[in-house]
């Protein structure tokens, strides 16, 4: 008996009609746009080299391709009856933190690798049981729902990196919510959460959410992957480790009392990565005090016929087919595949080059060569694909030489060059730290108001705006007693001009008594006194930012 395993897949075959339609639109368009060009006779000369039916033929070849490919992803295969198995087992949603902090090599060769040890034991360990799998770091993630299909859990684990959440951070509240999402809302038991992290969270609300799938019936397990002491993080993109803005080198350390705390919320234990076999063996013993139930809506086969392979190779073979084929009746396609084939160890080349200019820049820059730097980072923006980098980075270093509006040029080029909110607010923000000291008050007001739109919760943002429009307001009223002083001055002297006209030479102007007693006076002084002190004491309240922002992207 023939079946798809992912009957899911069958619905991207209602986008075969659409591309019919394009098709036919796209013929007519030509046809109305030759018409239109002039003469059809001399029209039809120049385009005597152009074949209609080897267009035709080319969009044949990707339907039918894109349908076999269609079909092939849907899973065709054949069961064997003689080997049907039931199984009983438990639900367990596997939430694994890819944040970078999992990639300090504090445990060899670094945390992430470790974690992917363990799961892979478990999951062998684990025969009956459904597994989903949860990847985690700013944001969640489901990647696998809940199959038996232990073979594609371990394929999806295997490729799991932090690449694969582009928001970094932890936030493990989202993790448990996406894990709970997972599960069959029908079934009150036999459900399980195994979070595996270091615990460096970045949110508050995972105890409460722990809290809540306790009293749903759910078992939360954590495995802390990690030390106490922590260790740096390499940054895969520069292969440095990875600092802050203010140069410092970042240390991840384990949270071991958050994920206890966690475990404990939702009735499961908490365990210390010590070695793979003893944590797995630890794990699959609690998991047992849940129970088992039948996986009647899951009875399978332990074995199948796969057919899948041949539609996927017909449908690259017609690609290849459809490459080949030119809509010209002289084709060009062999000078142009050597072409390629030329260009392209250029291009790898050339971008390779760019990453070292931006690694020299890094190490330049900390060793506060601030001139090689600049040169290193200029270098490597002349590549496309590293310049967003390479433009945020020259303008930190511009703007440590007290060159403020290259720095602004370099961080608006950055801006203007990526698609990317956080790199974007980054920029912003230093866009309004090097204003600010510049002392361009509205400029830095709204490159500070830029950056809190991208990222509202950004605290140190928020400061220093409010910080810049005190500065103005100051400046503002110091402003306004110079201009009423110089009125003021200008009036005396019209009066005494015309007093000197109306009194005789040898009268002089008696002084004028102070219309304010001496009591008023004193409390006037007072008042002031009073005022200013509390101005004092909210500037003291306000922290003070440093013009390198440290950004928590681990």
């Amino acid at each position: 008996m023939l079946f798809f395993q992912h009957v899911e897949f069958l619905w991207a075959l209602v986008l075969l009609p659409v591309l019919v339609i394009l098709f036919i639109n796209i013929v007519k368009w030509k046809r109305k746009t030759a018409k239109k060009l002039g003469n059809p006779a001399l029209i039809k000369m120049l385009m005597a080299n152009y074949s209609p039916s080897r267009f035709f033929l080319k969009f044949l070849l990707i339907v039918c391709a894109a349908a076999l490919s269609v079909v092939g992803l849907a899973g065709l295969v054949t069961p064997d009856k003689n080997q049907k198995v039931h199984r009983k087992g438990i639900d367990l949603v596997i939430a694994l933190d890819v944040s970078k902090s999992m990639l300090a090599n504090d445990i060899k060769p670094d945390r992430l690798e470790r974690a992917k040890q363990v799961i892979s034991r478990i999951i062998d360990q684990s025969t009956d049981d459904r597994i989903g799998l949860v990847l985690f770091a700013g944001r969640a993630y489901l990647q696998m729902p809940l199959t038996i299909d232990h073979g594609a859990a371990k394929l999806y684990l295997s490729a799991a990196s932090p690449d694969d959440v582009p928001t970094q951070g932890t936030v493990i509240s989202q993790a448990l919510k996406m894990s709970y999402a997972a599960f069959n809302p029908n079934d009150k038991t036999f459900k399980s959460v195994l979070l595996i992290s270091d615990g460096e969270d970045h949110d508050e609300e995972a105890l409460s959410t722990a809290k809540e799938l306790g009293k749903a019936g759910v078992m939360i397990n954590t495995i802390g992957i990690g030390s106490p002491d922590g260790a740096p993080i390499m940054d895969e993109q520069t292969g440095t480790y990875k600092t802050d803005n203010k140069g410092q080198m970042v240390i991840s350390k384990l949270n071991e009392k958050e994920l206890t705390d966690i475990a404990h919320a939702a009735n499961g234990t908490y365990q210390l990565y010590t070695s793979t076999d003893q944590v797995a063996t630890n794990l699959t013993s609690a998991l047992k005090n849940i129970g088992t139930k039948e996986a009647g809506s899951v009875s399978s086969y332990s074995s199948f016929k796969q057919y899948f392979q041949y539609f996927i190779s017909v449908a690259l073979f017609l690609l290849l087919i459809e490459f080949f084929i030119s809509e010209r009746k002289k084709s060009r396609i062999a000078v142009l595949v050597s072409l390629i084939i030329f260009m392209l160890p250029n291009n790898i080349l050339t971008a390779q080059n760019a990453k070292k200019y931006i690694t020299k820049g890094n190490e330049a820059y900390k060793a506060n060569n601030l001139d090689e730097a600049e040169s290193e980072y200029r270098e490597a923006a002349k590549n496309e694909n590293v310049k967003v980098t390479a433009d945020y980075n020259l303008g930190n270093v511009l703007y440590k030489k007290n060159k403020l509006e290259d720095a602004v040029s370099a961080y608006n080029a950055a801006i203007a060059g990526t698609n990317d909110n956080v790199t974007k607010q980054n920029a912003y923000y230093n866009k309004g730290v090097a204003y600010q000291k510049a002392n361009k008050l509205p400029e830095c007001i709204t490159a500070y108001k830029n950056a809190l739109l991208l990222n509202p919760s950004d605290e140190e943002a928020r400061q220093n705006l409010q910080r810049a429009l005190r500065q103005q307001q100051q400046q503002q009223r110091q402003q306004q007693p110079k201009k009423d002083d110089k009125d003021q001055e200008k009036k005396q002297n019209q009066d005494k001009d015309q007093n000197k006209k109306t009194q005789p030479q040898d009268q002089q102007p008696k002084p004028q008594p102070s219309k304010l007693s001496k009591q008023d006076a004193d409390e006037k002084l007072k008042s002031l006194e009073e005022k200013e002190k509390a101005l004092q004491d909210k500037l003291h309240k306000v922290k003070g930012v440093a013009p390198d922002k440290p950004e928590k992207d681990w």
